[in-house]
């Protein structure tokens, strides 16, 4: 029987692998870093010390220690920590050590997801136990029984929830928790990182309309938020919470050795500079891990991904009866089937997890030895936070970055200091969208009624609020606005809105057992569960037979074929309104909003491991409207140039502008899209668009208004560099393309460079 080897021995291995080592392009040792100690503080409670000690922790790390002291003398703060460094420690303690001297005092955890809820109960009862003290705290979700949700309004200590509650089931019921109100000491908001973008906007509205109620019942809790690492920390706290933060960056917890191993899938097509495909090589990399019995998790960007891969590693143990190590991990799993994954990767039992950027939040699933990432995870921060999962208790690890055809991934695999050295992304919101803004108004206006000088936030809101009177929701009577409609409005606002529905998945495979085996989004549903999809779920393939639209149910069925499908998407841009302009010689920037329409067309049947395309067919669907902002580049038509020409240039060029566009706004990829147009329906003109993914907006495309001249010289700049003779997927995303395309895109970029080079005029 072969003999395993050693970590030190397995990454020895791997350095004297020449066929490994040839696709290496480089390779980076994090040395480990030793920890950084402070004293428990006198003024921790003697029981809470107790329960540490029988942990055997006789010390804190240096930034627990300041967050403690921070949070004693009433100070609200952000601490931000790499992943496993103990974050949670810096409001577990001041919290219970509050709550032990105080016998009203009251606290409320928000965590971005049930799981993390669920998580950190744990962790947050067995510090409860060792002090031998009855502090009741509970998880208060969608999940949690009608008999205990009265015992936690009334007798909670500690309430751990989630946003989307706390927005529907907590705030508009505000007169049942009075206890809560009247004695909140602390607010906690975990993973801080991820409340960007339209999740974080109403969330940024959820904590306004929290602080609204606080006020009422006398209360002015503490904030304290955790991060991973990113650009703005401080500032995103206080747009979020609309409170004056501290900032705690010095990191006291110790890591292991890391290796940053970037690598490059070789190249199978030379004259049209075509990799292998980064999904193949990742599952032979990681098999070649789980054979070794390294203990490792897989990154992919897509659903469709983690499925295809989870299909591919389960044929490393099928000969296995009953084995459930390999699994994949992704959002449309049922809530009970991520519990049991969580527990198998703890407890050893599952080798190998797939996953989408699901796992990269702080549930605890142990010690990995091994992270795989395919493709770039679309910004600096999610990269960490997955790198992050590997060695989390000061072990040796490995981290092994595939990248992908794509501009912005072989730009890294050719510059990995961007990623190594280059400060993480901001995280942006922009609570003053007016869609998210008069939703949250409404529910506001619900919970409590607005005195007729009173802000909301740091909105002047009367205005808005002469509006909601004209729709018939709000009245004034005397000096007060009161909510007159019979709607409560909390529940038509999901706080996640790229979509407000979900579609259910049910398998009809044995028709007397029919059952729910996940759910999608509306959007991505449009591609992924149409009508002869097929849709992978744990490695089994399931064939889409009916996807009633109204009803939001897809019907599918198991079956067992040798290809999985993609989808096109058709997209119509309408501008409705052009705010913001700069007039070039021969060019014009502008911002705006804009209506765009996506339709799916058809779908592909792509084959397993060789990904030819076998077969095609329509798709029948009605196409979704989204009215977003957007800053488009119009210029001036090439006289030597027909629409055809024009439109292969062009649609080769918006590849490349949107996989740049994050480094200059920090943002993630799909927060954008990219539209070319050769003959624009407002003025006839060729355009480039860059609009925002969600309705309203949500300031990304107005920040890229100002950078578009950089913007087009590095995207430019890009082609111009790749070693490809004609243009590929590296560079202007196209394969077996004509090879003089590359030469027109170049030419583009060279005439658009100069026409934004110039004079306003």
């Amino acid at each position: 029987m072969k003999t395993k080897k050693t970590f030190p021995e397995l990454i020895e291995a791997m350095k004297t692998d020449r066929e490994f080592m040839e696709r290496i392009w480089h390779w980076r040792t994090l040395e480990e870093k030793p920890a950084s100690y402070a004293e428990i503080p006198d003024t921790l409670h003697p029981d809470l010390k107790k329960s540490l000690a029988s942990r055997g922790i006789s010390r804190l790390y240096s930034h627990q220690r300041e967050a403690f002291d921070l949070a004693r003398s009433g100070r609200s703060f952000t601490a931000v920590t790499p992943t496993a460094s103990g974050k949670s420690f810096c409001y577990h303690l001041p919290v219970l050590s509050t709550v032990l001297d105080d016998p009203d005092a009251r606290a409320l955890y928000l965590f971005p997801t049930k799981a993390l809820a669920q998580d950190q109960k744990s962790d947050l009862h067995r510090l409860i136990e060792g002090t031998g003290r009855d502090i009741m705290s509970y998880t208060y979700d969608g999940d949690t029984a009608p008999g205990i949700r009265t015992k936690v309004r009334r007798a909670g200590r500690i309430v751990l929830t989630n946003p989307d509650m706390l927005h529907s089931g907590i705030l508009p019921h505000h007169t049942k928790w009075v206890s809560l109100f009247e004695n909140l000491k602390y607010i906690v908001i975990d993973e801080l990182h991820t409340y960007k973008g339209v999740f974080g906007s109403h969330v940024a509205h959820v904590i306004r309309r929290l602080k609204r109620i606080c006020a009422f019942y006398g209360s002015d809790p503490i904030f304290i938020c955790t991060s991973a690492t990113i650009a703005n920390p401080k500032e995103l706290a206080e747009n979020l919470t609309g409170t004056e933060h501290i900032l705690i960056d010095r990191n006291g917890a110790p890591a292991g050795r890391k290796h940053m191993v970037f690598y490059n899938p070789p190249v199978i097509h030379p004259t049209f500079g075509v990799r292998r495909s980064a999904v193949l090589e990742v599952r032979d990399l990681a098999t070649k891990l789980v054979k070794e019995g390294i203990q490792t998790i897989v990154f992919a960007k897509s659903r469709v991904r983690v499925e295809m891969l989870v299909k591919y590693l389960q044929e490393i143990t099928k000969r296995k009866i009953n084995d459930e190590s390999i699994k994949g991990y992704r959002g449309g799993y049922l809530p009970s089937e991520r519990r049991l994954i969580e527990k198998g990767l703890r407890d050893g039992t599952i080798q190998c997890v797939v996953s989408t950027n699901a796992l990269e939040l702080g549930v605890d699933i142990g010690q990995l030895q091994a992270c795989i990432m395919t493709g770039y995870p679309g910004n600096i921060a999610s990269a960490w936070q997955q790198a992050g999962r590997a060695g989390r208790r000061q072990d040796e690890s490995l981290v092994i970055y595939v990248a992908q055809s794509t501009a912005l991934d072989q730009y890294i695999i050719q510059h990995p200091e961007y990623l190594l050295e280059q400060s993480p992304e901001e995280a942006r919101i922009h609570p003053e969208n007016i869609l998210i803004l008069m939703d949250h108004l409404k529910c506001a206006s619900f919970e409590l009624p607005f005195g007729t000088d009173e802000k909301y936030g740091e909105f002047d809101v009367q205005a808005l609020l002469d509006y909601l009177a004209e729709e018939g929701v709000v009245v004034r009577s005397g000096d007060r606005w009161h909510w007159m409609s019979d709607r409560f409005p909390a529940h038509d606002i999901s706080l996640r809105s790229a979509a407000q529905e979900n579609v259910v998945i049910i398998d009809q495979s044995v028709p007397a057992d029919t059952r729910v085996i996940g759910e999608m989004d509306r959007f991505s549903a449009m591609t992924l569960l149409h009508e002869e999809a097929i849709y992978l779920h744990q490695g089994t393939q399931y064939q889409v037979e009916i996807l009633d639209w109204e009803e939001k149910k897809a019907y599918v069925t198991e079956v067992d074929v040798d290809y999985f499908t993609d989808a096109n998407l058709a997209v119509e841009l309408k501008v409705m309104t052009d705010d913001r302009q700069r007039d070039f010689s021969h060019a014009a920037v502008h911002f705006g909003d804009v209506a765009v329409l996506a339709m799916p067309t058809i779908f592909k049947k792509i084959r397993f491991d060789s990904h030819d395309n076998i077969g095609s067919g329509p798709i029948s669907l009605p196409p979704e409207e989204l009215h977003t902002s957007s800053t488009w580049l119009s210029f001036d038509k090439p006289a030597d140039w027909n629409d055809a020409e024009l439109s292969e240039a062009m649609g080769a060029a918006a590849y490349s502008i949107g996989s740049f566009v994050p480094m200059f706004v920090q943002c993630d990829r799909s927060d954008i899209n990219v539209v070319p147009q050769v003959k624009s329906p407002h003025d006839d003109k060729p355009a480039l668009f860059i609009h925002d993914s969600y309705p309203g907006g949500i300031g990304i495309s107005e920040r890229i208004y100002d950078v578009w001249p950089e913007l087009l010289a590095k995207a430019g700049g890009h082609i111009l560099e790749c070693p490809c003779s004609g243009g590929c997927p590296s560079c202007i995303g196209a394969q077996e393309t004509d090879l003089g395309m590359k030469t027109h895109v170049i030419r583009l970029f060279e005439r658009l460079g100069q026409a934004v080079k110039g004079d306003v005029l």
